[in-house]
This record gives C-alpha cells, sequence and structure tokens, in this order.
C-alpha cells in the first residue's frame, strides 16, 4: 500500500475530516480525496461512513489504522536503531500522563534519565485517564502513566500496582500526627477534591456512598496543585496518591495519612504501551528507568 495514501488516511481517521486533515498536513484537501479514494479502490471496500458533521472510519478502516499505526511505529522504531548502530545517542519519547503523574514523578524521572542520556528528547502531555489510555492505543505517545480499576483493550501494562487514595493536609494540621483517618472526620473538615473524571475522585465518592458518609467539597478544581496548595496553606484537607506528592519539592509541605475505607485501595496505577508494540531503544529505556523510579517510591513509603 502507498505510504502516502496510509498517512493522509490516518490524519483523516484521527481528525473525522478531510478538511481537518489537510490543515495538519498542510496538503490540498482535492490530494487527499483521491489518494483515499484510491486507497478504497485497491481494497475494495468503503474506509469511511460519510456522515453530515463528518467521516467516521468504517469496520475495515478500524482495522487498516490499527495496522498502519503499528506500520509506521515500526518504522520509527527501524530508523531508531540504525541511528544508535551508528553511535548517534538520539531519539525522542513521547508520554501521556494524568496529572497526578505529570506533576512531580514524570518531570523527576525524566531529569534522572536524562543525566545519563542528555541526546534524548521528551515530550509530555497531560491528560485524563481515559484520553492517556486512548493516546497510547492510537500510538499518538509511546507511554502512557495513568490510574485505573482495570485492564483496558489495546493496550499492554508493562507496570502496574496498588495506588491508594491518602488524605493530604499541612503539615502542622491537628490530624496530620494520625497514623489513621475515618471518613467520617474527613467529612468534618473542609474538604478540597479534585473533578469527578479523576479516579481519586471517583473511588473516593463510592467510599463515601459505601460507608454512609454524606461530603460537600469546599473547593473542586480540575488542577491538582491548586488543591495542594490549598492544604499547604492549612485550608482544608484534599486526596491524593503517593505517586502525586513523592517530590521533596512537593512532599515536603504536606503530610499523607492513610484513610481507613477497603475502596480506596482498590485502585492501581498502570504504565502502559501499545499492544503488540516493539518499543524503540530509547522508549524501551525510559520506560525501564520510569519502572525503577516507581519502585524506589514502594520502597520508601512501605
Amino acid at each position: 500500500m502507498n505510504s502516502t495514501a496510509l498517512r493522509y488516511f490516518l490524519e483523516v481517521a484521527r481528525t473525522g475530516s478531510i478538511a481537518d486533515a489537510s490543515v495538519r498536513l498542510n496538503v490540498a484537501s482535492s490530494a487527499i480525496s483521491r489518494q483515499i479514494a484510491h486507497l478504497e479502490a485497491d481494497l475494495g471496500v468503503e474506509l469511511f461512513e460519510r456522515r453530515p458533521r463528518g467521516m467516521v472510519p468504517s469496520p475495515a478502516g478500524e482495522q487498516l489504522a490499527r495496522h498502519a499505526r503499528r506500520v509506521f511505529l515500526e518504522e520509527e522504531a527501524i530508523v531508531n536503531e540504525l541511528k544508535r548502530l551508528r553511535g548517534l545517542a538520539t531519539g525522542v519519547v513521547r508520554i501521556a500522563a494524568t496529572e497526578g503523574f505529570g506533576l512531580s514523578l514524570i518531570p523527576a524521572a525524566i531529569r534522572g534519565f536524562r543525566e545519563r542520556h542528555p541526546g534524548i528528547r521528551i515530550e509530555l502531555r497531560v491528560k485524563a485517564p481515559a484520553e492517556v489510555t486512548r493516546m497510547v492505543r492510537d500510538g499518538d505517545v509511546d507511554i502512557g502513566a495513568t490510574f485505573s480499576f482495570a485492564q483496558q483493550p489495546g493496550v499492554r501494562a508493562i507496570g502496574e500496582g496498588r495506588a491508594p487514595v491518602l488524605a493530604v493536609m499541612a503539615k502542622d494540621h491537628p490530624l496530620a500526627t494520625r497514623v489513621v483517618l475515618s471518613l467520617a472526620e474527613l467529612a468534618g473538615e473542609p474538604l478540597a477534591l479534585p473533578e469527578k473524571d479523576t479516579t481519586a475522585r471517583q473511588v473516593f465518592d463510592i467510599a463515601c456512598g459505601l460507608a454512609g458518609v454524606a461530603v460537600e467539597p469546599v473547593l473542586v478544581s480540575n488542577y491538582i496543585a491548586a488543591l495542594w496548595a490549598f492544604a499547604a496553606e492549612g485550608g482544608g484537607l484534599t486526596i491524593a496518591s503517593p505517586f502525586t506528592v513523592h517530590a521533596p519539592s512537593v512532599g515536603s509541605q504536606v503530610a499523607l495519612v492513610p484513610i481507613d475505607a477497603p475502596t480506596l485501595d482498590q485502585r492501581q496505577y498502570q504504565i502502559l504501551t501499545m499492544l503488540g508494540r516493539r518499543l524503540p531503544d530509547a522508549v524501551d529505556a525510559f520506560a525501564a528507568h520510569l519502572l525503577g523510579v516507581i519502585a524506589g517510591l514502594g520502597q520508601a513509603t512501605a
């Protein structure tokens, strides 16, 4: 199959529009339409359902998109391996992470990795959990760092484990020295909570529902740093995982206290790659480094 036609097809599948693909690729719409028409004629199937509001891949189109993504990722991996054989310590690692990972743990891992591999360039995107998984599955990024309750299709978890939800508060808060807190005690404090599309909030709401505890947060935000700042300033309590506050620059400002609710211990962290993909050397090396950082965090908090 023509690689140019495949690239045009993938961009239309990603954007849902020939016009949008034209802008992103800087190619005339007529050229994109012509290449897709030739591709459909060669394969003998319709690759898109043409709808008033755009184009949606047909079942055949979805199958071709999965194949094409792997073809281009394999091509990228081969190019990187050839560069490595020429002695070029270069490469790009594309990461998608939830804010819980992206605020401190991933940047710290990147710093440590680049001390040993200064020629490697990193791209980091912070997204919601479902979007992290989608970007890994679709090949938009190489590695995903997210929280989940179950394995998702199309991705492989190269690392996973417990990610308990803990109470976060200022170091001088009256509850900061407690070994464990109950949900009822948390409900009696001013609470700052993340929005409901986060796994931490979802599992926290489930735990409160099962315990019959009503919680009315005084602050809700989609920005975790704002929640921590609120807690660190003594405004009240918030919730997070050890991954979120692992760095001294963040963790020194707050105290973490376990919450007595079994449900809050059932969330998992996952480090994801595309299912069936052979990782380029740079990506494989960073993945191993990141898993080492996480393992060290587990030993430090055990």
